[in-house]
């Protein structure tokens, strides 16, 4: 179960070193086992991505789109609070993304130099949506919507189906809503490279983006170069600071909200308040004795999370700072307070009414987010990740003039004298 540590001594040194380790490179032989599976859907195509989804997902027969037909009746059947929910969310996610539209320039010289940067949507994209131990649905509208609102011309969705062939129309239903053009039934490291390489079914991709287990993170790692990708995902994490007028039975189930995710997960606390470090302690253990999910659960408190007493709030700010973790938390008297002593999160929630939950399903702002530490240089998933910036440039004669002895001094000094050359002789008439 959790340990309570404290810093006053070195165990929780060691628990962070641990903590940090935890996305060290992938383990060799499932490097070997993934780049099989890609190397042969590059060379089979639709054989070998057939093969692979019969082995995994137990779903034998040819590849197989769902069409937006197939989305919009899943919408149609569903309950009326869970389609009002599904575009509600949709609702929130669009109009916080609306915001992030950026925007190119031109820049004008007097001497005839224009410099232009444009901004183009990316034409092609994969969306990878889990389907294994869980549905979705949330998934999707994280990645298509802020995809549609960059401009993407197409969106493909990749997820696996069980061996009957369906998907659950939550996701289905989410699909329609956010204007996705059409569902492989595909999952894993098979789907990653077919979304990559292309087939004779499957038409490649620019970029491929969303969570999945290690095969899928694997395989996108393998892939980059080839497709870009929205960044290497590890197991979900949570991370709370909070002072001793928090209520400890909500931090408790904030806690266990993301070690439900995967046994790899980690639910971390730190606080300077002993006494509620106690309370939630035994807080976690009695939700989680009565949780549905208490096996996942189980094993990602005993593997990679712990509560920590600190010395004060700075020093638990300066933990959170090094941890670099996927969700912040911070809970308790004036929250906003340490906002600005935030440099290193993927996403933060102020205040006792904020759980983590509000931003994986509803407040807008998206759940793609950095994990493992990355958070001190990968952003959320956002409007500009399905874009890419283009440059243009446009001399006069006058400008080239201007700046030829400049340029040729430049070329030479690196010894490129063809370069030089290329400006020299448009001044010789």
């Amino acid at each position: 179960m959790i340990p309570c540590l404290s810093t006053k001594d070195k165990a929780h040194l060691a628990y962070l070193q641990r903590l940090e380790n935890r996305l060290d490179a992938p383990d060799a032989e499932l490097v070997r086992q993934v780049q099989a599976i890609l190397t042969a859907v590059r060379e089979e195509g639709d054989a070998a991505l057939c093969r692979y989804s019969e082995r995994f997902d137990g779903f034998a027969g040819p590849v197989r789109f769902l069409e937006p037909a197939d989305c919009q009746a899943a919408l149609a059947r569903l309950a009326p609070d869970l389609r009002a929910a599904l575009e509600k969310a949709a609702a929130h996610i669009r109009a916080f993304h609306d915001k992030q539209r950026p925007e190119g320039f031109v820049l004008q010289k007097a001497n005839g130099v224009q410099l232009e940067q444009r901004l183009l949507p990316l034409k092609r994209v994969g969306l990878y949506v889990p389907g294994g131990r869980a549905a979705y649905p949330s998934t999707v509208l994280m990645n298509a919507i802020p995809a549609r609102i960059a401009g993407v011309e197409s969106l493909i969705v990749a997820t696996p189906p069980d061996a009957q062939g369906q998907v659950n129309d939550m996701t289905l239903a989410a699909c329609a809503v956010a204007g996705v053009d059409r569902v492989l039934l595909a999952g894993g490291a098979q789907a990653c490279a077919a979304l990559a390489y292309g087939t004779a079914s499957v038409p490649k991709v620019d970029k491929i983006t969303g969570p999945g287990n290690a095969y899928v993170a694997t395989a996108k790692r393998l892939l980059y170069g080839v497709v870009d990708i929205d960044m290497i995902a590890g197991p979900s994490e949570i991370l709370i600071v909070a002072d001793g007028d928090a209520n400890p039975t909500w931090l408790a189930a904030d806690l266990l909200g993301q070690c439900e995710h995967d046994p790899q997960a980690a639910g971390i606390l730190l606080t300077p308040d002993a006494a509620l470090a106690e309370a939630v302690r035994q807080a976690v253990i009695d939700q989680a004795a009565q949780a549905p999910r208490r096996d996942i659960i189980s094993q990602a408190l005993d593997r990679y999370s712990a509560i920590i007493v600190t010395k004060d709030l700075d020093e638990a700010m300066a933990i959170a700072e090094r941890v670099a973790p996927e969700h912040l938390e911070l809970v308790g008297e004036g929250p906003e307070s340490r906002i600005d002593m935030v440099r290193s999160a993927g996403s933060v929630f102020l205040g006792p009414y904020t759980p983590e939950a509000v931003g994986d399903y509803m407040a807008g702002t998206n759940h793609v987010l950095p994990t493992g530490g990355t958070a001190r240089f990968f952003s959320p998933l956002g409007v500009e990740n399905f874009m890419r910036r283009m440059q243009v440039s446009r001399y006069s004669q006058e400008a080239l003039t201007e700046d030829a002895a400049a340029i040729v001094a430049f070329a030479q000094a690196e010894g490129l004298y063809a370069h030089a050359r290329s400006v020299e002789i448009r001044g010789e008439g």
